[in-house]
């Protein structure tokens, strides 16, 4: 046995155009105000998306910025250059030929 759409535990989709008839009046105006309701929490959404859009980007140019400057600091420093190596001490091997 196949569940009927009509019969089902869900609302039936309704086609305004098409059903017409079917509305009342008052149940236009309660789709009105809740499709009201939905575009006003959409703006909201929307705003507050904006602004973690804009926070996200500042925060990615300030890490950049901050890796950069270093990057560049790092370059310039030249403590290392002026240190000269040490020198090699080669030791000679001695000749014990005294072998008891």
């Amino acid at each position: 046995m196949q569940p009927d759409e009509n019969k089902s535990d869900f609302m039936q989709k309704l086609d305004l155009v098409k059903d017409k008839s079917k509305l009342k009046y008052s149940d236009i105006i309660y789709m009105k105000q809740a499709e009201e309701v939905a575009i006003q929490k959409a703006l909201k959404y929307k705003y507050t998306r904006r602004k973690c859009n804009i926070a996200a980007v500042s925060l990615a140019c300030l890490v950049v910025g901050i890796y950069a400057y270093t990057i560049h600091a790092v370059k310039q420093e030249t403590f290392l250059d002026n240190l000269d190596e040490p020198e090699k001490i080669i030791e000679k091997p001695t000749s014990n030929t005294n072998l008891s």
